[in-house]
C-alpha cells in the first residue's frame, strides 16, 4: 500500500531521538509499502541526506522554511489557541504542498510523527490516519517548569496549557494512536488514552555491535547537548555525581558527547571532562567508555542512548525516570539511581568490579536484543497501519 509520511524534520543525519525513529521506522515499513515522504526542514540539508531516503523512498519532498517565516509563525500563534510546538512548524505554503502531493499520490494512510504536524492532515477524514505522539510534550514543559529559568517560568506554564489542550484535542481526528512507552501513555490528557498502541523504538543491531577499542574514558554521556534535559543531566552528572565519585576514584573520566553543545555544556569542559561535539562515527565513543551514564532528570520518552549502548555491551547506570520507559531489572541489566550518592555508588562498584560490569553489560545486551528491535516494534506500527478503520 502507499504510505504517506509526514514530519517535522528531514530524518537524516540521525543525530536527534525524532530522526532516529522515523528514519528506521521507514527503513522498516519500505519492505511492503510505498513510502511518500514530506518533511519540513529549518536548517541546512545534509548532503547525504537525498541519497539516504532515497533507498527507501518512491517520493520526497522537503521544504526549507526561514528564519523568518519561524518568526512569523510564532507571531501567528502568539495570537492563536495552539501550542508554539505546533504553530512553529505549520504554514501555508507547506500546506498547499501536502495537499498537492496527497491529490496527486493518492495515499492508502497518512503517518504524523509529532503532534507539530498533525494540523496539515487532521481535516483528512476520508484517509485512515496515525499520529505518533513519541513523547508527550506537555509532561515536558511540566517538568522544565520547576527547574528552568525564573524568566522562562510564565512562558513555559502558557505553553504547557495550550499543550495540554491541543494533545487531547487532536487525539479524535485520528483513527490511530502511537507512543513510544507506557510511560508517556498514562500521561496524553485523554479519556481515551488507552486506545493508544506503544510502539518502542529498536536498536540496529548490525550497526551497534561491541568494538574492541581502548578504553580512554571510565563514563560517557551521548546525546544532543543542546537539548535542555540532556544539558541538566550534564549539569547535574559534573556538579552533583562527579565530586563524590572523584573523591573515591580521582583519575576518573567523563566523555560528552553528541551534537551542538551549548554553553553550559561547554563550561564543563575540565582536565577530566572532555566535551567532543558531534562525531560521524558515535560507537567509537561508545567502545573508548567502560560505562554510560544518563542521569535523566525531566526526560520523556525513550533514551535511545541506553538501548544502544546496551547493544555494544556496555554497563548502564540511568534515572528510574529513564528506566521507566525501557523497564530493564536493576542490579541485573542495569544499574537504577536517583540521588548522586546513589550514582556514584553504582559507578564506583562497576569500576571496580570488572566482573560486575561484564555481567550487567551482557545481561543489558540480552535485555535489549529480546525487546528493542526495529523490526519487532515497526511490525507493530505496520499492523495499525493495515488495519481496516
Amino acid at each position: 500500500m502507499k504510505l504517506f509520511v509526514i514530519l517535522s524534520r528531514v530524518p537524516y543525519p540521525l543525530e536527534k531521538g525524532d530522526k532516529l525513529r522515523a528514519f528506521n521506522q521507514i527503513k522498516q515499513l519500505s519492505k511492503k509499502h510505498q513510502i511518500v515522504l514530506f518533511a519540513l526542514n529549518d536548517s541546512k540539508l545534509d548532503e547525504r541526506a537525498m541519497d539516504e531516503l532515497k533507498k527507501y523512498c518512491v517520493s520526497i519532498t522537503i521544504i526549507r522554511f526561514s528564519k523568518f517565516t519561524i518568526f512569523l509563525n510564532l507571531i501567528r500563534t502568539l495570537f492563536s489557541t495552539k501550542p508554539f510546538q505546533v504553530g512553529y512548524f505549520y504554514f501555508s505554503k507547506a500546506q498547499q504542498k501536502v495537499d498537492e502531493l496527497i491529490k496527486k499520490h493518492q495515499p492508502d494512510h497518512i503517518y504524523c510523527q509529532l503532534i507539530r504536524t498533525s494540523e496539515y492532515v487532521k481535516n483528512y477524514s476520508n484517509i485512515p490516519k496515525t499520529l505518533d505522539y513519541m513523547d508527550v510534550f506537555s509532561k515536558g514543559i511540566e517538568r522544565r517548569k520547576s527547574t528552568d529559568s525564573f524568566y522562562m517560568k510564565p512562558f513555559l506554564a502558557f505553553e504547557y496549557r495550550r499543550l495540554l489542550k491541543y494533545e487531547s484535542y487532536v487525539f479524535d481526528f485520528f483513527n490511530h494512536k502511537t507512543i513510544i512507552s507506557e510511560q508517556d501513555k498514562n500521561h496524553i490528557p485523554h479519556a481515551n488514552k488507552n486506545e493508544i498502541t506503544v510502539v518502542p523504538n529498536g536498536v540496529d543491531f548490525e550497526y551497534f555491535k561491541p568494538i574492541a577499542l581502548e578504553k580512554k574514558f571510565e563514563l560517557l554521556f551521548n546525546g544532543n547537548m543542546n537539548y535542555p534535559p540532556n544539558v541538566e543531566s550534564v549539569e547535574f552528572l559534573v556538579n552533583k555525581i562527579m565530586p563524590l565519585v572523584w573523591e573515591k576514584l580521582p583519575e576518573t573520566k567523563l566523555l560528552i558527547s553528541g551534537a551542538s553543545p551549548n554553553k553550559k555544556v561547554l563550561a564543563l569542559q575540565s582536565s577530566r571532562v572532555v566535551v567532543s561535539g558531534w562525531v560521524d562515527d558515535i560507537r567509537n565513543n561508545f567502545a573508548q567508555s567502560k560505562i554510560l551514564v544518563a542521569p535523566m532528570q525531566i526526560s520523556i520518552g525513550l533514551q535511545n542512548k541506553l538501548l544502544e549502548a546496551m547493544a555494544m555491551q556496555i554497563p548502564c547506570v540511568t534515572s528510574t525516570l529513564a528506566n521507566n520507559a525501557i523497564g530493564a531489572l536493576h542490579n541485573n541489566q542495569i544499574m537504577v539511581a536517583d540521588t548522586p550518592s546513589q550514582y556514584a555508588d553504582y559507578i564506583i562498584e562497576l569500576l571496580t568490579d570488572a566482573q560486575k560490569a561484564k555481567q550487567i553489560a551482557l545481561n543489558g545486551y540480552r535485555f535489549a536484543n529480546a525487546n528493542f528491535n526495529w523490526s519487532t516494534t515497526t511490525t507493530i506500527l505496520d499492523k495499525l497501519i493495515i488495519k481496516k478503520r
